[in-house]
C-alpha cells in the first residue's frame, strides 16, 4: 500500500475533512497541512505563556521598546499589504507579544504562530543595529505568516505515519536501518533524505518574505547581507555541510539575498505612514 493510499484510507485525503490544501502567502508555494492553524496558534500561546514564566527576561527596556517598534511596523505593513491586494490577512487573528530574553550566550530569535516573539540578548551582538535586528525579526515573523509551524507539525505526522506503514510492509527494514546506521553514525537517513530539504525550503521562503517585510517597512535590505556575514564569522568552523543542515549555508544565503533585493524593492515598496 502506498503512503498516499494509506492516508486516504485513514481519512487524510487531500482537501478532505482532516487535510487542508492551500498556498503560502505571497510566494504561493503549495502547502498541505493536517492541523487547523487555530489549534497550533492556541498551543503556541500556551507554550509562550509558560516560557515567559520560566525564562529570565531582560530589564533592558530600551531594546525591548525597539523590538516592539519593529514588530508594530511590520504588523501594520503586513496587514496593509494584504488589504491592498484584497487578500486574506494571515495575521488578522494574531495577538502580538514581544519579550527580550536575558541570555548572552544564545544567538537566537523566534516567532511562534500567532505572533509570539522572543529575541535573545545574545543575537544583539550579531544584529548590531536596528536594521540588522529588523532583518532577523522579519525572517522570524515570516515563519509564522507562512504557517511553517503548521507545516512542520503536519510533515512530522505524515513522516511518522508513512514510515511506520512502510516499515510494516518492509518487515521492519526502516527501523533496523535507523538503529544500525542512523543512530550509530549520528545521522538519521530518513531525516536527511526527507525532512531536512523540506525545512530548508521553509528557511529560504522565510528569508524572502522577511526581506519583503523589511522593504515594506523601510528597513535596509542590504543589512541582511551584512548580518549573515557576521553570523558566518560567529559560526566559523561550526556550520555543518548544507545537505545535513535544516538551514541554507551562510554563503548560499548571502548570494540569494543579494540576488533578490532589486526585485523585492520593486515589488514590495515602502508603505506610506509607517
Amino acid at each position: 500500500m502506498k503512503r498516499r493510499d494509506f492516508l486516504k484510507y485513514m481519512g487524510y485525503g487531500c482537501c478532505g475533512t482532516m487535510m487542508s490544501c492551500s498556498s503560502a502567502p505571497i510566494t504561493n508555494r503549495n502547502q498541505v497541512t493536517f492541523f487547523p492553524e487555530s489549534v497550533i496558534n492556541s498551543q503556541a500561546a500556551s507554550a509562550y505563556a509558560t516560557f515567559k514564566k520560566k525564562a529570565k527576561l531582560s530589564e533592558d527596556k530600551e531594546t525591548l521598546k525597539l523590538i516592539e517598534d519593529i514588530g508594530s511596523k511590520m504588523k501594520i505593513a503586513i496587514s496593509t499589504y494584504f488589504s491592498s491586494k484584497k487578500l486574506n490577512d494571515p495575521t488578522k487573528d494574531y495577538n502580538w507579544e514581544y519579550i527580550l530574553v536575558d541570555d548572552d550566550k544564545t544567538l537566537n530569535a523566534w516567532c511562534m504562530p500567532g505572533g509570539k516573539i522572543a529575541v535573545y540578548t545574545g543575537i544583539l551582538k550579531v544584529t548590531k543595529n536596528v536594521n540588522g535586528l529588523a532583518n532577523v525579526m522579519g525572517h522570524e515573523i515570516a515563519h509564522a505568516v507562512a504557517k511553517h509551524s503548521v507545516e512542520r507539525a503536519s510533515a512530522s505526522l505524515a513522516l511518522n505515519v508513512g514510515t511506520t506503514v512502510a516499515d510494516i510492509f518492509l518487515g521492519g527494514a526502516i527501523g533496523r536501518t535507523r538503529n544500525t546506521v542512523g543512530r550509530t553514525t549520528g545521522v538519521d537517513i530518513l531525516q536527511v533524505g526527507i525532512f531536512n530539504p523540506f525545512t530548508r525550503t521553509q528557511e529560504t521562503e522565510a528569508d524572502y518574505l522577511g526581506l519583503a517585510f523589511c522593504s515594506m517597512t523601510g528597513y535596509d535590505l542590504y543589512e541582511g547581507i551584512e548580518l549573515w556575514k557576521r553570523m558566518k564569522e560567529f559560526n566559523k568552523g561550526k556550520e555543518p555541510p548544507q545537505f545535513l543542515s535544516t538551514h541554507p549555508s551562510s554563503e548560499n544565503r548571502i548570494s540569494q539575498i543579494r540576488s533578490w533585493i532589486p526585485t523585492i524593492r520593486k515589488n514590495f515598496p515602502k508603505i506610506d505612514n509607517i
